[in-house]
């Protein structure tokens, strides 16, 4: 069987993963089994490769969202994928027999990054992170054989916890590719307009807003918390491993004085050492 090229600017597989050291989670807990670890890295790759395309690539990305579409027919049909990245999910769809619905959410969610690029109300957003983020946390459950709507429920709670984390970190970087995913009757509501955004000026009704933006994450992981019970083991606790880095990382915005237009906040080393050890306390009361 024969396939083609992916275009050429499409990232190879090095410059997918390069950033995976960097995220405010562990993208595979070393707590994990060796073939739980490749499985993870190699969900970790499709979503970065997404993201990449819908976010940084040059030319027509949606063209290339479509050219992964196909990409993921192959996957699905019996074809050869032409990228590393989606050979290497393969072996990982057929091991745990994942639907392809959550692949398809995430290329819709960088489809919809192509066209949206505010969001009027929370409701909105979070229905953005239905399709960004939440497909990602059922693509772990699947992996971890711990697919129930239950669990699903709650690692929503989480996944979306985690994308509005990177988004609070990364307003001024959304707003130089001209996206604000600030709900904008947030921005109505504390009087802080986009041009002070787009101008860089932490003003007082600016970290009012990113104040109460970082408490609804903080809350997001708290519901979701419970998910670390369900699962046996060293699975909940790679669970625990996303919420502590999600909430070192909002800390970090804190710490800022919920200053994210200057600089982009993330936790040091001693942040995520004591993220880590907050994970193992958790894993000892539980």
């Amino acid at each position: 069987m024969t396939t083609t090229s992916p275009p050429t600017s499409v990232p190879s597989l090095a410059a997918v993963m390069q950033r995976a050291g960097g995220e405010n989670f562990p993208v595979a807990s070393r707590l994990l089994p060796s073939h739980l670890r490749r499985h993870l890295h190699n969900i970790y790759g499709f979503a970065r490769l997404t993201d990449q395309l819908g976010d940084y690539a040059e030319g027509d990305r949606l063209a290339l969202l479509d050219w992964l579409d196909g990409e993921v027919d192959a996957v699905y049909n019996g074809g050869l994928p032409s990228h590393d990245v989606m050979r290497r999910i393969v072996p990982t769809v057929l091991r745990y027999s994942i639907p392809e619905a959550p692949f398809r959410a995430l290329i819709n969610a960088n489809r919809q990054d192509q066209r949206v690029t505010r969001y009027a109300t929370y409701e909105e957003l979070a229905a953005y992170c239905a399709l960004s983020a939440n497909p990602v946390g059922h693509l772990v459950l699947y992996v971890f054989e711990a697919a129930t709507p239950e669990r699903f429920w709650l690692s929503d709670m989480i996944c979306t916890a985690l994308q509005l984390t990177e988004h609070w970190q990364d307003v001024a970087e959304d707003c130089q590719m001209d996206r604000v995913y600030l709900p904008l009757e947030d921005l109505d509501r504390f009087d802080c307009s986009l041009d002070a955004i787009a101008q860089r000026q932490p003003t007082s009704e600016f970290r009012a807003l990113m104040q109460f933006e970082v408490d609804r994450a903080w809350d997001l992981f708290d519901q979701g918390a419970t998910l670390v019970r369900t699962l046996p083991g060293v699975r909940g606790m790679a669970i625990a491993a996303f919420i502590e880095g999600g909430r070192a990382a909002l800390h970090a915005i804190r710490l800022a004085d919920y200053n994210v237009l200057t600089d982009s906040p993330r936790p040091n080393a001693r942040a995520k050492a004591r993220a880590a050890l907050r994970v193992l306390r958790l894993a000892l009361d539980w």
